[in-house]
């Protein structure tokens, strides 16, 4: 078996028990934000975790089906417009602009998937970096888009009765718990036979044509998949930060969302979002130093790619179930 199958099945404890803490974390700095009485932190944190649910569509291809998606950007930013467009011209409701940014986003990723998934390795990448350049250029030159300027004055939305995305705890919480049902969703997922069928596409294609299973046909549901997890991610950011932008379809959002995953841990579900939290800290950190704080992102992500292959949380999971099998023994 290889080294990366056992990541991706993860020793199941240790994995729960990581994940457990995420989320406690992200609590547990919620009320010291809201003790300090500081905005910033909770829009920071909020802004981590929304881009961590688009490390997450980007794991789920390249943890668990094997394809690298250089374009994921595209259903980002196609989540983020429609999202903009829906609270600006139709309804300030949360809830609708959220389902109208995940059938757009599903029907964008069935097209898109028909299209890339007949590829793979370097080509698939190259064929899903190119999707979202052209879509991106043609937003950039739509002026009923905003064109380059985007969609600005984007209102809030209304959460529950009486709470909106203004309020930047309630606003934290909810996206929190959007990217748990996400991450709840994608575990539970690949724990059963479908998701079994989606690790076996990475490891060996041609077995599960052998057993009677169409690859492409799975392929294509991992790709719309992870087109509706973007999506629904990218649909949280106007809502945080008021406007959009053709930038969040360009090639950098995508590239820093597999960067996320391969610091945090390919295949593991719970190390993009860990991946995603530690990055967007860094850049705050730095960038209140200097404007080339994406020198120390660049040396971060070459010091794990060759000293720690498996990411952060890889290695975290090996060495946390060693210490639970050991207490294990000798109890």
């Amino acid at each position: 078996m290889r080294e990366n199958d056992l990541i991706s099945k993860g020793p199941a404890k240790a994995l729960r028990w990581l994940a457990l803490l995420f989320f406690f974390l992200a609590l547990a700095f919620a009320a010291v934000a809201h003790f300090m009485g500081d905005q910033f932190y909770f829009r920071l944190a909020t802004e981590a975790l929304i881009f961590g649910g688009l490390a997450l569509s980007v794991d789920l291809l390249l943890g668990c089906t094997g394809l690298l998606p250089l374009g994921q950007a595209l259903f980002f930013g196609l989540g983020a417009y429609v999202s903009a467009l829906l609270l600006k011209d139709w309804s300030n409701s949360f809830w609708f602009a959220l389902a109208g940014a995940l059938l757009a986003s599903a029907l964008a990723g069935l097209i898109g998937g028909i299209i890339a998934i007949r590829s793979k390795g370097v080509y698939f990448a190259l064929v899903s970096f190119g999707l979202a350049q052209v879509v991106s250029k043609i937003v950039f030159n739509t002026r009923e888009l905003g064109a380059s300027d985007g969609i600005i004055g984007v209102p809030v939305a209304l959460l529950l009765p009486g709470l909106d995305s203004g309020n930047p705890a309630g606003f934290f919480l909810v996206t929190l718990a959007c990217i748990s049902l996400l991450y709840l969703g994608l575990a539970y997922l690949l724990e059963t036979p479908l998701g079994r069928l989606l690790s076996a596409l990475r490891t060996n294609e041609h077995r599960v044509a052998f057993l009677g299973f169409d690859p492409w046909r799975y392929r294509l549901f991992a790709f719309v998949a992870a087109a509706c997890i973007a999506g629904v991610s990218g649909a949280l950011y106007p809502m945080l930060r008021g406007f959009v932008s053709p930038e969040l379809m360009f090639f950098q959002v995508s590239g820093n969302a597999v960067i996320n995953v391969i610091i945090g841990g390919t295949g593991t579900l719970i190390g993009p979002l860990y991946g995603a939290a530690l990055l967007t800290l860094l850049r705050s950190l730095v960038g209140s130093f200097t404007v080339h704080h994406e020198l120390v992102i660049g040396s971060l992500f070459v010091f794990v790619v060759i000293l720690l292959p498996r990411g952060m949380i890889g290695y975290a999971l090996t060495a946390l179930q060693r210490r639970f099998d050991a207490r294990k023994e000798s109890t």
